[in-house]
């Protein structure tokens, strides 16, 4: 007779959604797919033919393959280290998937910047955006523009009045000129200017940006 509560008590493997997509982008095999999820949920990550035979029911054939081939794809690799004792221990690690991960994490991020920061050109604007202004808002992200700087210069030209790309890609311009990385550094400059030369503080939109000729 079948134990089934030994059965339904065996270790349950998880991983989330975001390891999934990644994993996706190298066409793994099932076989790849199911070392890696292992060695993922395993605390003790050494590479045990045995028990990973044990536990995937995979041959072992397959499972070396399949490590050789992971390893290839640099998502994986052995860490070799010493204890005190002298001892060598053989780890794996999963550094490379962890690497790739974060690369993705980070495109994601950068593709959902570029969608609000189009979203709320539109919306000021009232209207699509040009291919063309498409490429110079693209152009400000990829020169690492803060979104903060954008959306401060689109407000700025708004403020004046002065719906035009051109417009606000000079101010961003001078900012950038000037070492501006966020509208804190903006608005301490404005407070410092009008401290000194009309010792006192101004509000930031009545600030002249093309007409500011200070390097």
């Amino acid at each position: 007779m079948l134990d089934y509560k030994n059965i339904l008590n065996v270790k349950h493997y998880v991983v989330s959604e975001v390891i999934i997509k990644e994993l996706l982008k190298f066409s793994l095999t099932l076989n790849e797919f199911l070392l890696v999820i292992y060695f993922y949920n395993e605390d003790n990550k050494v590479f045990d033919i045995v028990e990973i035979k044990k536990r995937l029911g995979l041959e072992e054939k397959d499972i070396l393959e399949a490590f050789n081939n992971l390893t290839v794809k640099k998502l994986i690799n052995i860490v070799v280290s010493k204890d005190e004792g002298g001892k060598i221990t053989e780890t794996i690690s999963l550094d490379g998937l962890f690497a790739n991960l974060t690369n993705t994490l980070k495109e994601d991020n950068k593709d959902q910047q570029k969608s609000n920061v189009f979203d709320i050109f539109e919306q000021e604007f009232n209207r699509s955006l040009t291919p063309i202004e498409y490429e110079i808002v693209n152009a400000w992200l990829d020169n690492n523009t803060s979104e903060d700087l954008i959306m401060g210069a689109l407000k700025e030209a708004t403020y004046n009045g002065v719906k035009s790309f051109r417009y606000i890609d000079k101010i961003i311009y001078e900012w950038q000129k000037k070492g501006f990385k966020t509208m804190e550094d903006v608005k301490a400059h404005i407070n410092n200017q009008y401290k000194e030369e009309k010792g006192k503080k101004e509000e930031l939109f009545d600030y002249d940006w093309l007409d500011d000729d200070e390097v």
